[in-house]
């Protein structure tokens, strides 16, 4: 046997304490290995220490040994994990070559109670067996995210292109502002001529002059001063009024979410932890079940080993053949290994198939009640999504209040502000006409009038620059749009594949389900049997459009009239292939032969060899490294150059 480090291809297994196994070594090349021997030769032993060195945990130690291992080396890398009996159970420590083996459990390490198998050969729910792998509650998470954050866009979007129909109108009152202005300058600039002509006529009253063109400009910087008080106070009053307008709106909208009782969130809270409870013990009692269903299968397999070991020192005592030893064993008496007393062998057989009803029916409650808790966490979500969406407009609705009382604060302090700057203006007009005199009649028009000029000219230059920083808000937000129809397509697209993830993933495992099973009754050659096919159906009574497989098996009559039958009646060897190729479809579609690198095959016997030998070459396309363990008379017809192991 080649050593690890003489290997160039393949892998290298070093395993002590597995199922029935004390040591071994053993060597599997790429490509398809038969591990090939009569029952109880630790076939299933060695399959399962393949699946602690991948991760999984649905191994078991020797029965008499308190601790074990399984050392892998795969292209240049080693894996080693450590099994400690703890308690009734068994722990796991070190490196395994997944992360995560849920899938590769599934599809991938296909023994008798592989889940996937069984599901298909015993007609249950196929479908929450190909998607048990997607985390469903992560995609819509994740779709709600992605929804609300194209709904933002959208808004901005919205907010954006009304903006944008107001450009028209702006710029063209831009540039009707621009033009007053002009205009006002020109008149402006003739009416300063006009003031310095009217000055240069007056030789006296210099003074008095000088005090009126004072007054008047102190005048003209009052009234503009006043003039932009009164702006802000309409401002500040258009705002107001937009305020109390969304708050309405927030009353309204508070109106339609009636606040949800504390009482009932904690009814919620409740009974999602017991259900949660009651999944967690139903995932403990199935473990329980499996871990000692394949106990007492491995126990029972070793029965059968230690008889042949056994053999060889009866034939020489004058007892009776090992052949008729294995012959008689069906109806045999052992030693039970949980009490110690003698049993009938089918005793052990029928308690076994006993407990896997058992776990049958647990998987079923266990399916339940993952329904109901995923019903419960939605009504969770949705109270909770409400509740914080009430909690926002409260929120917003009390910011808008406090809003409301500061403007109304700076309302009354510009209202009071205008009422000074008015006695002020007041003032000033007086003491402007107490300086008129005939002499200066004609020069204080002048100057009161290019005094108005200049006030307009600075209302019309406050209104331009308000224009003008509006137009040039809207272009940057024009320019922005174009970014934010980008990301919205980008968040379309994310959306897209996020909503259909499930709806594909169902698709493809239901196409490669019936392309597979059409081609595998081709290369088999069942009679009677015309197709065995998935339909996917929508359940008109699940939420959020949930889908449920169902299997379809039409036969044919001698006459060559097509009926529809049920996996019931299928023979156990056309249940198994079914099982066998659902679980095959479930390998490519979570994509399996991109990550694991073994596919297990076991408990093959219900097929005849020549199926078993076609059946192996179609899988072998599928895996690296396909290890499949069969009893000699049906390893005969396989290859000859596939791998062979005979002694584990």
């Amino acid at each position: 046997m080649a050593t690890p480090e003489q290997l160039t291809d393949g892998a290298h297994f070093d395993v002590e304490n597995i199922g029935g196994i004390d040591h071994t070594e053993v060597d599997i090349p790429p490509g398809v290995t038969v591990l090939t021997g009569k029952n109880a030769t630790n076939r299933t032993s060695f399959l399962h220490s393949i699946m602690a060195a991948m991760g999984s945990e649905r191994v078991s130690l020797k029965g008499d040994a308190e601790d074990g291992r399984v050392k892998l080396t795969l292209d240049g890398a080693t894996y080693e994990r450590t099994l400690t009996r703890a308690g009734d159970g068994v722990s796991f420590e070190g490196d395994a070559y997944l992360e995560d083996p849920e899938v590769a459990d599934l599809f991938a390490f296909l023994l008798e109670t592989n889940d996937a198998r069984q599901a298909a050969a015993r007609g249950e729910q196929l479908r929450d067996v190909i998607m048990r792998p997607v985390d469903v509650d992560a995609i819509r998470s994740e779709i709600r995210r992605l929804e609300e954050e194209k709904d933002g866009i959208n808004d901005e979007l919205a907010r954006i292109e009304s903006k944008k129909r107001e450009l028209p109108e702006l710029e063209q009152r831009r540039t009707q502002l621009r033009e007053k202005i002009e205009n006002k300058r020109e008149e402006l600039a003739d009416l300063e001529d006009d003031i310095d002509d009217s000055s240069r006529d007056v030789e006296e009253g210099r003074k008095e002059q000088a005090e009126l063109e004072e007054k008047l400009q102190e005048l003209r910087s009052t009234r503009s001063e006043l003039e932009s008080v009164r702006r802000k106070i309409e401002r500040q009053e258009e705002s107001i009024s937009s305020l109390k307008r969304e708050q309405n709106e927030l009353e309204d909208d508070l109106e339609e979410l009636p606040e949800t009782p504390m009482g009932d969130h904690r009814d919620l809270e409740s009974e999602i932890e017991r259900l949660r409870g009651e999944r967690q013990d139903l995932n403990s009692e199935i473990n329980e079940l499996r871990s000692l269903i394949q106990y007492n299968e491995e126990r029972l397999e070793a029965e059968d080993y230690d008889l042949l070991e056994d053999g060889g020192a009866a034939a020489e005592s004058g007892e009776s053949s090992v052949t008729d030893q294995l012959v008689a064993s069906d109806s045999e008496t052992v030693v039970c290994w949980t009490c110690g007393s003698s049993v009938e062998r089918e005793q052990i057989e029928s308690t076994i198939e006993r407990l896997k009803s058992l776990r049958t029916e647990k998987v079923e409650d266990l399916n339940d009640v993952k329904s109901r808790l995923e019903d419960r966490k939605e009504q969770q979500r949705e109270a909770t999504k409400k509740q914080r969406k009430r909690s926002e407009i409260k929120q917003k609705f009390e910011d808008i209040e406090s809003e409301l009382d500061r403007r109304d604060e700076q309302i009354d302090a510009l209202k009071a502000n205008r009422e000074s700057l008015t006695d002020e203006v007041e003032d000033l007009e007086s003491e402007v006409d107490s300086l008129e005199s005939a002499d200066f009649e004609e020069i204080l028009s002048l100057h009161k009038e290019a005094n108005q000029l200049e006030f307009e000219i600075d209302s019309l230059e406050s209104d331009l620059d308000e224009v003008t920083e509006e137009i040039e808000s809207i272009e940057d937000d024009v320019e922005r749009a174009e970014d934010l129809r980008e990301k919205r397509a980008e968040l379309v697209d994310e959306l897209t594949d996020q909503r259909t993830k499930i709806d594909q993933i169902e698709a493809e495992a239901v196409e490669s389900f019936n392309e597979h099973m059409e081609s595998i009754l081709d290369l088999l050659g069942y009679e009677n049997i015309e197709r065995i096919w998935i339909e996917r159906i929508e359940d008109a009574g699940a939420s959020e459009g949930q889908t449920r497989f169902e299997l379809h098996i039409v036969r044919t009559t001698e006459s060559g009239a097509a009926y529809e039958d049920t996996i019931a009646h299928l023979s156990e060897s056309e249940r198994e292939v079914t099982g066998l190729i659902f679980a095959l479809a479930g390998y490519l579609v979570h994509d399996l032969h991109e990550t694991v690198p073994f596919m297990l095959l076991d408990s093959l016997e219900a097929i005849d060899s020549d199926r078993i030998a076609r059946l192996v070459e179609y899988f072998a396309d599928y895996a690296d490294y396909l290890v499949v363990a069969l009893l000699p008379e049906d390893a005969q017809a396989l290859d000859d150059d596939f791998t062979r192991v005979t002694s584990i």
